[in-house]
C-alpha cells in the first residue's frame, strides 16, 4: 500500500509550527547578550554623568573589559546607544555625545536616579553631610571611564579626587588620553 500525502491542512500547520520555531531560534541567536562583557546596567543618566551598575561577583577583570569596550566605542564610532547610554547632547546630532562620564558600582543603591542627582548637586558649599555623603559616594565605585571629544580616560577603583595627585589615591589608571603631554 502506497504511502499516503498528508493533508495540505497538516502541511500548512507543520510549515507554520517549523518556520515559528526557526524564526524564534534566529530571532534568540541575533538577540543573545554580548558575553566577551560583564551583564551591566545603566542605573541613571543625568546630562553627560552615567551610574552603571554590574552584579556584586563582577571581577576587577571584568569591570577593566566592559571599561575598555566603552573606551573602543567611543574611539571607533562615538555612539554609546549600543551600551544604553542616551545621548548626552541630543539637541546637537552632530555630537549626540560629546562628553560622557560613567561611574561603575556593584551596589545598586549608588546608580539610583535620586541618588546621583544628590550627589552632582554636592559640587558647591559642602556642608559636613554633604562631604561625608560625596566621599562615599566616590569609595563605593569599582571604575570609571570619561569621554571627552575623541579622548578618554578609564580607571579601576573609587573615583578620582582632583585635589590629590592620582598616585597616592587607590585607583589604577588603565589608560588616559585626556592627559596633555
Amino acid at each position: 500500500m502506497p504511502k499516503k500525502p498528508f493533508d495540505p491542512v497538516v502541511r500548512i500547520g507543520l510549515t507554520v509550527l517549523l518556520g515559528g520555531f526557526t524564526l524564534i531560534a534566529g530571532g534568540m541567536f541575533l538577540s543573545r547578550p554580548d558575553r566577551t562583557i560583564p551583564p551591566f546596567s545603566i542605573g541613571s543618566q543625568e546630562g553627560a554623568v552615567v551610574a552603571v551598575h554590574v552584579p556584586a561577583w563582577t571581577s576587577d577583570p571584568d569591570i577593566e573589559t566592559l571599561i575598555r569596550r566603552f573606551r573602543t566605542i567611543g574611539e571607533t564610532h562615538h555612539d554609546f546607544r549600543s551600551m544604553k547610554v542616551r545621548p548626552t547632547f541630543p539637541d546637537d546630532p552632530a555630537t549626540l555625545y560629546r562628553e560622557v562620564v560613567l561611574y561603575v558600582f556593584s551596589d545598586p543603591k549608588w546608580t539610583e536616579p535620586e541618588t546621583l542627582r544628590r550627589y552632582l548637586a554636592t559640587r558647591d558649599r559642602l556642608d559636613a553631610e554633604k562631604k561625608a555623603f560625596r566621599r562615599e559616594f566616590e569609595r563605593s565605585a569599582k571604575g570609571g571611564f570619561i569621554y571627552s571629544q575623541g579622548k578618554t580616560k578609564g580607571w579601576l577603583g573609587p573615583i578620582p579626587d582632583p585635589s590629590i595627585p592620582e598616585q597616592r589615591q587607590n585607583i589604577q589608571i588603565l589608560f588616559d588620553d585626556l592627559v596633555q603631554p
